[in-house]
This record gives C-alpha cells, sequence and structure tokens, in this order.
C-alpha cells in the first residue's frame, strides 16, 4: 500500500516545523524532477530529505535556506538510490548532473510547483489519477484523505496513486509547460485539485481538528498563483473568490472548544471583512465579462451568505437561483444536498425532503454522513424531531471528524 506523504506523517511534531515542510514539500521537488526527470524516484527521495529535516531541525536550528537544505539532502539520497542501480561510468553522470546549478541559470527563489501541479495532470492518466497523484505530491495529503475525497477505498486510492506515478515516468513526461492543446483541460483539473485540497483544509474528513488551515493556506496560494498568470479567466477567479469567501468564516466557525459552529449562528462580526471585500470584487467582475462556470456560481452563493448581516436577512431565492443554474452546468450529489437545503428555506422543508431522496439511490452519497445530516437538519424544521434525531445519529456515525461527530451529538440528544 501507498505509504503516507511526509508531511502527514510528521505527527508530534513542531506544527510551524510541519507547516514550512509542506509548504516546501512540492517547491522541492518541483526541482529535483525538473532536473532528473524521474518523478517516482524524486518523490522518494523528496520524502527522506523531509524525515530527515524533521529530525535534525529541532536539534540544529533551521537553516538558512531550507529550501536549499532540502533540495540538497533529497539529491543526495537520489543520487544514493542511483548508485546502487547503474554502472559505475552512468552513476557519476547522473551525481554529476545533480550538481546544484549557478544561482543565475535558474534564480535563487524560482517556484516550480505549478509546473508540477500540471505534470500530474499530465493527459497519459486518467483524470482520478491526475487529482489523486497532485493532491499526494503537491497538497501533501495523505491516502486515506484523498480517498475520502473520492469516496472509494483507501486501497484503491492506494493502488491508483502508485499506478499514476508508473505511468508518469513510463510516458517520458518532460517538467516543463504542456502545449496550447492541452493546456485547457489540464488547468480544469488543476482547478478540481485545488478546490479538494481547500475542501479537505477547511473541513478536515478525519481527527480531532476541524480545520487544517496549511491545506487551506497552500490552496489560496496557489490558487493566486495560477489567478496571476491568467487573470483573464474566468474559473481561476471563481476559483480564488470561492476559497476566500469561504475562508472568511473560518475564526467563527469553531467555539472556545473547537466544537462546530453552523452557518446561521455564527458570528459574523469575526468573519474577515477584507477576504470577502476580495471575494466579492473577484466573482463580481468575473462574471460581467468571464463565460460562466461552476465555481463562479459558487463563488457568487458564497457571497450572497457573506454579504448578508444576519442569518435572517440571507437572500435565499437568489442563492436557490444560482443552485438551481449550478445543478444544470455541473450536477452532482454535493450539489443537490445544497439546492436542498435551499430549497427548504424557500419552498417549505416537505419540498427540500423530497428533492434530498432523489440521491437515496446514488451509491456515491446514499449512506455519506453529509446526507443524514441534511435530511436531519429538514426533518428538524418539518416539526418531525424523533426522525431527525434518528438521522443525526447515523451521521454522527459515519463521519469521521470528531468536531462533526460531536456537533451530530449533541444535535441528537436536544429535546
Amino acid at each position: 500500500m501507498e505509504s503516507d506523504s511526509p508531511p502527514a506523517a510528521l505527527d508530534g511534531f513542531d506544527p510551524a516545523l510541519v507547516a514550512l515542510l509542506r509548504e516546501l514539500t512540492p517547491q522541492v521537488l518541483g526541482v529535483l524532477v525538473h532536473r532528473n526527470g524521474r518523478f517516482d524516484a524524486c518523490e522518494d527521495a523528496v520524502q527522506e530529505a523531509l524525515l530527515a529535516a524533521a529530525v535534525q531541525w529541532p536539534k540544529e536550528g533551521v537553516p538558512d535556506s531550507p529550501k536549499g537544505w532540502l533540495i540538497t539532502v533529497a539529491s543526495r539520497r537520489l543520487a544514493d538510490q542511483w548508485r546502487s542501480e547503474q554502472a559505475r561510468a552512468r552513476r557519476e553522470a547522473a551525481v554529476a548532473a545533480m550538481e546544484p546549478p549557478a544561482a543565475e541559470e535558474r534564480g535563487p527563489d524560482r517556484d516550480d510547483t505549478l509546473t508540477l501541479l500540471l505534470l500530474c495532470c499530465h493527459p497519459a492518466l486518467s483524470p482520478p489519477s491526475q487529482l489523486a497523484l497532485t493532491l499526494r505530491a503537491v497538497g501533501g495529503l495523505t491516502t486515506a484523505e484523498i480517498a475520502r475525497a473520492f469516496l472509494v477505498p483507501e486501497a484503491t486510492m492506494a493502488q491508483r496513486i502508485s499506478r499514476a506515478k508508473q505511468r508518469v515516468k513510463a510516458s517520458g513526461a518532460e517538467f516543463h509547460l504542456p502545449p496550447p492543446e492541452e493546456f485547457g483541460e489540464r488547468l480544469r483539473v488543476m482547478l478540481h485539485v485545488l478546490y479538494l485540497i481547500f475542501n479537505e483544509g477547511y473541513t478536515a474528513s478525519s481527527g480531532p481538528d476541524l480545520h487544517r488551515a496549511e491545506l487551506t493556506g497552500e490552496a489560496i496560494r496557489l490558487a493566486r498563483a495560477v489567478h496571476r498568470l491568467l487573470l483573464e479567466d474566468g474559473e481561476v477567479a471563481g476559483l480564488l473568490a470561492l476559497m476566500l469567501l469561504t475562508d472568511a468564516r473560518r475564526a467563527a466557525r469553531a467555539d472556545a472548544t473547537g466544537g462546530l459552529v453552523p452557518l446561521a449562528e455564527q458570528d459574523r462580526a469575526r468573519w474577515d471583512q477584507e477576504m470577502i471585500k476580495e471575494g466579492v470584487a473577484l466573482v463580481s467582475a468575473t462574471l460581467r465579462r468571464a463565460p460562466l462556470g461552476p465555481y463562479q456560481l459558487q463563488a457568487a452563493i458564497a457571497a450572497v451568505h457573506d454579504e448578508a448581516p444576519r442569518a435572517d436577512d440571507t437572500d435565499w431565492p437568489q442563492i436557490l437561483g444560482l443552485y438551481e443554474l449550478l445543478a444544470r452546468i455541473a450536477p452532482g450529489p454535493m450539489v443537490t444536498l445544497n439546492q436542498a437545503v435551499a430549497v427548504a428555506m424557500v419552498r417549505g422543508p416537505a419540498a427540500g425532503l423530497e428533492l434530498l431522496a432523489t440521491l437515496d439511490g446514488d451509491t456515491r452519497v446514499a449512506d455519506h454522513h453529509r446526507l443524514h445530516a441534511v435530511r436531519a437538519h429538514l426533518l428538524e424544521m418539518a416539526g418531525e424531531g424523533a426522525a431527525a434525531r434518528e438521522h443525526y445519529r447515523r451521521a454522527a456515525r459515519r463521519t469521521t471528524s470528531l468536531p462533526e461527530r460531536r456537533y451530530l451529538e449533541s444535535q441528537a440528544a436536544r429535546g
């Protein structure tokens, strides 16, 4: 089975150190792949370098150039690997090829993260494999976290990631931007990957913490970088706006004990108004000039929520109209879940429950905790307390997020 990526394997280490290593992982891997071209071998070498840093830096201090340190150590690990695989002459050539280039050749601050993202979205891979490999190599998610994002067993995802790495190697993919005819599809997959990374950070799929700020921060950082390169792309702007408008609520989503606070009960004075202002400006501008896409619509929905001074002031008819449009251009079970809530707020809980029932036969979500949680909420709105409590209990049993479980159990215990 595919092992966890190093940042995820560093539980128990200083959180600031883990955050630094997570930020540097795609940059260091990008440098090695750029120089050597062997994605699988380079990733193994980077993993060893990260673990070495986690052991040495707390004792010896973080070096002046942590990225340079990791590149040097990973390069040595890669050379060691090749020494065992190649004849002497080829081995010496490989080691010489890995000598750090002069600063003026690449520049001391060059960041190959975006090129690495696009390499992981190579057309030789299936779309699910592109997503999984990018989440693993660039996002630093564990195999289990990626499996939950795709709603598949962990063993299946481990095999998918392993096959993807081997296919990248077999394809002979070079480390540079793709040709124009491939760029649009690669960009679409890459944006989906960033979306999944952000979602995993905003609501961690497992563990004791509600948030993983290092993931939301990395997703926003990468989205900003893509937006700087593609200012006219509406979906790039829409995704960045969606992240900003969603992350603006993060401080209000948990109480003093780390417990989940639902949107309707949040203290909106704690929302980040600067992020909201930036997100609203982005989505407003792109909706005026760019072809409509799903990220723009989701950002528009988030903007309607964020601009309401109180939960009671939310423009639910507008949100429902946006969800209906989203369901037409990008249908999916999670869209239907959210649309059912909007339907209930506008047309009553019975109508929302009727829409929700269309998902009962969808194997992707039929037994997912979110379906039970939404059904419980709508049943509660309809005054069916006993049924609502049962579905809250079912949802609590199925989530692997401790804050979500505690919230759902508290809902089930009411009344």
